[in-house]
């Protein structure tokens, strides 16, 4: 009895480390170590099948690792048709409605030539020092999307049938939790994206440049704002068409992303309607405005539309101390207003015009202010 609520205790505790995860990385670390511990044993992995290649690729490995064993690897992939066990599982007995039953491996294999020989999985379980392994096939939505694996050293127990079946049941809880992962990531993602231009939205944005003018505070990091106005989008929807303008819109959000991508970790936004922004940082200022200039320079060829007016704010300019977001905003919304009045065909750039700091704390009277100098509601 103590035995089976050991195990209970541990699937609880699996289900309960999963659903706690926010990423898919924490998700599949829980997966790995939850079953390490209930299985008892001293290394985990979680694998997912990438069906169109052919292979299992290692997601993360947890525990006392084999040189060369990365936590979370980039490349560690195997061929599927090295390993038959697999091979049977994938194609045969589960396209056949069998059921996703876990199996036990061990380095003390049958002689090459007899039945029950696998040379890869016998091969890596000797070449890591393990002396046997449970393997057991992940299910989601009613396809098999992977593998969780459990070794024990040489010398331990080997795995026996108990283990298999319980390996079976965490495989099917670590399912559940990564289906939770899966679609918490879809509903953040369509949280933090515009769906038109596939860039991030002003949600985004907003948290995204507190942590950033909380890191300037901290080891004044250069933060800068590229706040950007499409111009001519009006006349195009009444004209064309939204259709037409909605087309405008997603390819001035691809030469916004290629610009964003000259400025390492830049963060490409559509803030809503005609307006965009490209928040920096880590690059000096003069380094976003000349991005800022290539920008301008893209959008005035594009062959719909009429350009872009466009407004930087940087703390590596002389625009005093930026204490929020807010002001940040304020000051590369006074500076792209600027741009607008101007008909400027380059960016018009906080600190480098005296008029932009004046405009952002004195921002023109109703009817004229058409974008508030936003604050952040």
């Amino acid at each position: 009895m103590g035995g089976e609520d050991a195990r209970l205790r541990a699937v609880v505790s699996l289900a309960q480390a999963m659903a706690a995860a926010h990423t898919p990385r924490e998700s599949w670390r829980a997966a790995a170590l939850g079953a390490r511990d209930a299985l008892g044993g001293n290394f985990a992995a979680l694998s997912v099948w990438e069906r169109e290649l052919g292979r299992l690729r290692v997601l993360v490995n947890e525990g006392e690792r084999a040189h060369g064993e990365e936590e979370f690897p980039d490349d560690e992939t195997y061929p599927v048709h090295q390993f038959p066990e697999i091979t049977e599982f994938l194609h045969e007995r589960w396209a056949g409605g069998g059921e996703p039953n876990a199996w036990v491996e061990t380095a003390v294999a049958p002689p090459e030539g007899e039945a029950g020989y696998c040379h890869e999985r016998v091969t890596a379980l000797r070449r890591r020092g393990r002396g046997c392994c449970v393997v057991a096939p992940i299910v989601l939505h009613g396809r098999a999307w992977g593998e969780l694996y459990v070794a024990r050293p040489l010398g331990a127990p080997v795995f026996d049938a108990a283990d298999a079946d319980f390996a079976t049941v965490l495989a099917s809880v670590a399912a559940a939790g990564i289906a939770q992962t899966e679609r918490l990531e879809e509903v953040r993602r369509l949280a933090y994206t515009d769906p038109l231009t596939g860039l991030a939205n002003r949600r985004a944005v907003d948290m995204r440049l507190d942590e950033a003018i909380e890191r300037h505070r901290v080891d004044a990091s250069v933060v800068s704002l590229v706040v950007c106005d499409l111009n001519g989008l009006k006349r195009v929807n009444d004209t064309l068409g939204h259709a037409v303008g909605d087309r405008l819109l997603e390819r001035f959000g691809s030469v916004l992303s290629l610009c964003g991508a000259m400025l390492p970790g830049a963060l490409a936004a559509r803030l809503g309607g005609d307006e965009f922004c490209l928040l920096s940082v880590g690059p000096a200022a003069d380094e976003v405005v000349a991005v800022g200039e290539e920008l301008c320079l893209r959008a005035g060829e594009l062959e719909l539309g009429e350009g872009v007016a466009c407004g930087v704010a940087s703390t590596g300019d002389p625009i005093g101390p930026v204490r929020s977001a807010r002001r940040l905003f304020r000051l590369a919304d006074a500076a792209q207003y600027r741009a607008k009045a101007a008909r400027s065909a380059k960016p018009v750039v906080a600190g480098r015009d005296g008029a932009v700091l004046r405009l952002a704390e004195n921002p023109p009277s109703p009817p004229h202010d058409r974008r508030r100098f936003r604050g952040r509601g």
